[in-house]
């Protein structure tokens, strides 16, 4: 198959060129008016390539929200990790670090540089690129009925362009609860918008992608990877039937991706084996969950299981944006403020001139030159792998055997100035550790039990390696550098959007929702387990939890996390089932309650609070800053504040604000139906 992306987006640029700026380009919000540009939109939409162009531009977008296009320091996605179980910020010394989230997240926060974000968070880039995304689509469907084509290719795009519109709003509702429903372009600037309720939105997307599932084709039957497929539509339509609460229409959706639609899970070794950017110090034994997440491998038709993939590899300037996920995931190594015993620093970047380099302990090649913006909870890092109460010792994505996994205790100091030189480091001294003043008399220089780590937010957590770990050939190639160049930072890489494994997790949800003692839950869970080669399976009944736990653990930094947990609370509320602990949700209320203590909200505050690292007092003073850090999430913040650059330009209406935001007024009027927000929308 080829590259769908890089053809249409080279291809059509010179003509979009204009366009482009119409689609992609605005002032302060989706509210206010495009720039001009040199063509009319009425005379460059009257083509078949025109539509194609537009379509390449919604494609190419979807890999925005995880790469980091705008900044050396930050990946969008990161975010929706923070505001869940299995991350939390961790770059200490930015001014706006986001720890208090319940005190510090106001509608106008990192608005001021929209392009580098403040470096702590990417919330009004999810907004912006949300509604970039949407009208793009709403350019598709509104000038398609002027381009000749065939009826049955026009019903495709249109499915296509359903597809890009609904997953954006699938994501902005769960982010930002009611929120403007736009369908169409308006033929002159409008503010006077009003927000749509949430459950509107998701059954105005769910009647889209129900025509999308007919007519879209599957992958098997198209030229060109990176566009929107038939199992892509399927599995979206599926996720908005569990938000609607029709869980057997949702359980239907996946049987179908599952048991019809010529989708299987790897299982063996596949495709090109990477070993890693340094062999000698990080070595890696090939498995089939390594392979599985090489970016070499996701899109190539060896692999059965992806479903919808967003290509990001080649040359074209256009169509690839580097992942610096070696860089902004991996712990901040290399500054001297991790030590062994003997008060020494413990690892040093070295480059390959130096004389005290060696091959086997160079880890700034084997797992790149972090800065740690971002960092695992302790959570995602231990008690998500046990399972019947018993930790799992070969569950292969948690294994440091075979190098998917890094654990700090792994690293071995590479200071030859050291007398701990190539021993494992360590967190606390297991020694007291003396040396001599310059008069020969006894000096304590470490006791037992001390901390060797001045910021262990910073500088000491595990990474799943496999996920993160890019060829970094640029920088590979360097053999000198500065502490940055020839350091390995990440690369461009194909991600994954949806593959059969998270089918199968959904499935489990459906069924949970629909009796909670079917005893076919656990098969869909132990499958993916099984593939992971894991001792412990599911044996008896299943909790939420258990369907939760899992995703984490398959289907890191692919899914988006915040968006699950919400929507999750939403399918517990609307189902009356009880989660993990017998909590149980009432649907008028899980979303619209504040405070930190640990009785009520939702069920994604319950995990956020019990499992993530919320809610549990001063995590560590980070003696750099001499700043106590405390992570802190409040019951309101499930939802994001809309953006107060958005509020303020709808000048002539009020958009609904959340609960626990200034703005915030109950009496603000919504739509409660889809069909009056349309109506609406030709009304300036």
């Amino acid at each position: 198959m080829k590259n769908y992306i890089q053809k249409f987006i080279c291809k059509g640029f010179i003509l979009m060129a204009g366009a482009s700026m119409v689609l992609t380009g605005c002032k302060e919000s989706f509210l206010e008016p495009d720039p001009q540009t040199m063509f009319k939109p009425s005379e460059v939409f009257t083509t078949e390539d025109g539509i194609r162009s537009v379509l390449a531009i919604c494609d190419r977008q979807l890999k925005r929200n995880y790469v980091s296009e705008d900044s050396r320091e930050m990946m969008a996605l990161a975010t929706e990790y923070t505001f869940s179980d299995l991350m939390v910020p961790a770059a200490t010394d930015k001014s706006g670090f986001l720890d208090n989230v319940d005190n510090m997240l106001r509608s106008n926060s990192d608005q001021s540089d929209e392009k580098n974000l403040g470096r702590t968070n990417s919330i009004y880039f999810f907004w912006r690129q949300g509604y970039e995304g949407i009208r793009n689509a709403n350019t598709i469907l509104s000038f398609i009925d002027g381009v000749p084509m065939d009826e049955t290719l026009k019903k495709e795009y249109i499915g296509r362009a359903y597809f890009h519109r609904a997953y954006r709003y699938y994501a902005l509702v769960f982010q930002y609860g009611h929120v403007p429903l736009l369908t169409k372009l308006t033929s002159s600037p409008k503010l006077s918008y009003h927000s749509t309720h949430r459950d509107a939105i998701l059954e105005k997307m769910a009647l889209d992608m129900e025509f999308a599932v007919q007519w879209v084709p599957d992958q098997k039957d198209m030229q060109y990877i990176g566009m929107v497929n038939k199992g892509a539509c399927r599995m979206l339509l599926s996720k908005l039937y569990l938000a609607l609460g029709r869980y057997e229409d949702a359980k239907k959706q996946l049987d179908i991706l599952i048991d019809q639609s010529g989708y299987s899970l790897m299982t063996n070794n596949f495709g090109t084996f990477f070993e890693g950017g340094e062999p000698t110090s990080w070595p890696i034994t090939r498995n089939v969950i390594w392979d599985l997440h090489r970016p070499e491998n996701k899109l190539i038709t060896a692999n059965k299981e992806v479903i919808m993939g967003m290509p990001n590899r080649g040359a074209a300037a256009e169509s690839f944006i580097p992942m610096l996920s070696m860089r902004i995931m991996y712990p901040f190594f290399f500054d001297g403020r991790i030590k062994m015993p003997d008060g020494k620093q413990a690892l040093y970047n070295l480059d390959r001139t130096n004389s005290k380099y060696r091959v086997e302990y160079d880890y700034m090649r084997g797992l790149g030159r972090g800065i740690a913006t971002f960092r695992t909870s302790t959570f995602y890092q231990d008690g998500l792998w046990a399972v019947n109460g018993k930790m799992d010792e070969t569950d292969l994505r948690h294994s440091a055997e075979t190098g998917n996994w890094m654990h700090m205790e792994d690293l071995r100091c590479n200071n030859v100035d050291s007398e701990f030189y190539g021993q494992n480091i360590m967190l606390y001294s297991d020694r007291d550790f003396w040396s001599k003043d310059k008069d020969g008399n006894p000096v304590l220089v470490t006791s037992k039990g001390q901390l060797l780590c001045s910021d262990t937010i910073r500088r000491w957590y595990d990474v799943p390696h496999y996920i993160f770990c890019l060829d970094d050939v640029v920088n590979q190639a360097l053999i000198k550098n500065n502490g940055l160049e020839g350091a390995t930072e990440g690369s461009v890489a194909d991600w994954y959007l949806y593959r059969l494994a998270e089918a199968y997790l959904l499935r489990a949800e459906a069924k949970f929702y629909i009796n909670p003692s079917d005893p076919t839950i656990k098969d869909d869970l132990n499958i993916i387990r099984k593939r992971a080669q894991c001792s412990e399976l599911y044996t008896g009944n299943v909790t939420i939890g258990d369907i939760m736990d899992e995703r984490a653990r398959e289907l890191f930094y692919e899914e988006w996390r915040n968006v699950e947990l919400t929507r999750v609370s939403l399918c517990l509320a609307r189902s009356g089932r009880p989660d993990e602990w017998g909590n149980t949700y009432n649907v008028e209320t899980f979303d619209k309650q504040t405070g930190t203590d640990l009785d009520g909200g939702s069920y994604w505050y319950q995990r956020c609070v019990r499992k993530g690292m919320y809610n549990k007092g001063v995590t560590i003073r980070v003696d750099a800053t001499k700043t106590d850090i405390n992570f802190i999430m409040g019951k309101h913040n499930i939802y994001w504040p809309i953006p107060y650059n958005a509020i303020e330009a709808n000048k002539n209406a009020k958009l609904w604000q959340n609960v626990g935001y200034t703005e915030y007024d109950p009496a603000t009027p919504i739509w409660n139906t889809w069909e009056e927000a349309v109506a609406d929308e030709d009304k300036i």
